[in-house]
């Protein structure tokens, strides 16, 4: 099987578009009052600036298309990937990965693809299964919620086995999943899939390590149970299909374990998927399913001029609706999905949401900090609980606006 688009090789897989420029200036600060005193401030400890970066998807289209963006703490590292498994394939859908981390090493975070695996109640076919080829994304196994996949695969074959401090059930991200198989639950009935069940949970959870880091991690999984007739016996058996999503974990010094809640809160509430790139995706595999209802076969493999005018026509409707993306400065990344919104509630059990605005719109951001400030471009912010920080005073640039807290 093909790739469903054709893209460039060259191109940079993360990209972040607008860095803040104030290599001139010291991480210490100092801000002269009207008496003449000074008061010092610390980046890091008084402020924090945070930078959106974009990840590309240069494999999906014939050029690199801007997949998602989030904010990241100013100097962290990043790198990450959007991987496609052609229609056909025995895993086959969009795995998207990411891995960040802080200058100095003592923060990272890792996204993880997303893992599907299957399971038949028919012994005949558990025996067929278990003997294929497993693929990372792809498996067969038996059907679990959240807590069991972190306690028995997640922690100890992705984690390095730490010790499991807390876990907590996240209902705000329950009612998302719900929401969502309700949409998938609506399309398979059109197939013929009327009997089909969804259930869903998820949590958030504090790991440690044996040298004194800790984590915090979340992950949601969503369990798809479906009935099959078997034509041989006149019964009928239930396969299940089980998908780990948003898998996701913070590490820290267990030390710095306040600091790093504010930072996690920030990055998961400012996770914003490109609109344009996401129905492009969505209508790209809504078309593989209804050709593979209307084809009646268990796969398809779409020939390459197929793929190819599918992959213009998506692309050419994605540039149409970001032709005006950089008059509006961006404003779609002010406006929530329902995939960014499942982000945001992974982190409303840790700190509630706030809404800033500036000139651009309104953003949804961490209640952590107090106060924030802009440059007005929806790329470069500013976030600090120092009441007493002004960012364009301290950093001498008048672009830094601070932003309203709104409804």
């Amino acid at each position: 099987a093909k790739r469903p688009f054709h893209g460039g090789k060259d191109q940079p897989l993360a990209v972040n578009q607008r860095a803040i420029n104030i290599k001139h200036h010291q991480p210490l600060h100092h801000a002269s009052s009207e008496n003449g005193s000074s008061e010092k401030y610390t980046e890091g400890k008084d402020y924090l600036i945070y930078d959106r970066v974009r990840i590309l998807d240069k494999v999906g289209f014939t050029e690199p298309q801007e997949a998602y963006s989030m904010l990241l703490p100013k100097g962290w590292q990043h790198e990450g990937a959007i991987e496609w498994n052609s229609p056909g394939t025995s895993c086959e859908g969009v795995f998207t990965w990411l891995k960040a981390r802080s200058g100095d090493g003592k923060y990272n975070m890792e996204v993880y693809p997303d893992v599907v695996f299957n399971w038949s109640a028919d012994p005949a076919m558990q025996q067929l299964n278990q003997n294929n080829d497993a693929s990372s994304n792809c498996s067969y196994a038996q059907p679990m919620d959240a807590e069991n996949y972190l306690r028995k695969v997640f922690a100890p074959k992705k984690l390095g086995n730490p010790e499991i401090i807390s876990v907590e059930a996240n209902k705000y991200v329950v009612a998302q999943m719900q929401e969502n198989n309700e949409a998938a639950r609506n399309e398979m009935m059109q197939y013929g899939s009327g009997g089909v069940q969804f259930y869903q949970t998820a949590v958030n959870a504090t790991v440690r390590w044996p040298n004194n880091t800790e984590g915090m991690v979340v992950l949601g999984v969503s369990i798809m149970e479906g009935i099959v007739p078997n034509i041989y016996n006149g019964t009928s058996d239930k396969i299940y299909t089980t998908a780990v999503t948003k898998q996701t974990v913070f590490k820290y010094p267990a030390s710095e374990s306040e600091q790093a809640k504010h930072q996690f809160s920030v990055v998961m509430s400012s996770i914003r998927t490109n609109p344009a790139w996401k129905n492009a995706v969505s209508d790209f595999w809504k078309g593989v399913r209804q050709q593979k209802h209307i084809a009646h076969v268990g796969r398809i493999k779409l020939m390459d001029e197929q793929t190819r005018q599918m992959g213009e026509d998506a692309i050419r409707k994605g540039n149409d609706r970001l032709k005006d993306m950089d008059v509006q400065m961006r404003n779609w990344e002010a406006r929530q999905n329902s995939q960014d919104r499942m982000h945001t509630n992974f982190i409303k059990t840790i700190r509630e949401v706030e809404n800033f605005q500036d000139e651009t719109g309104k953003y949804e951001m961490t209640s952590s900090y107090n106060h924030a400030w802009s440059r007005g471009d929806g790329t470069s912010f500013i976030m600090s609980n120092n009441p007493n920080f002004d960012p364009a005073f301290v950093l001498k640039d008048q672009a830094w606006k601070q932003m309203r807290k709104v409804d």
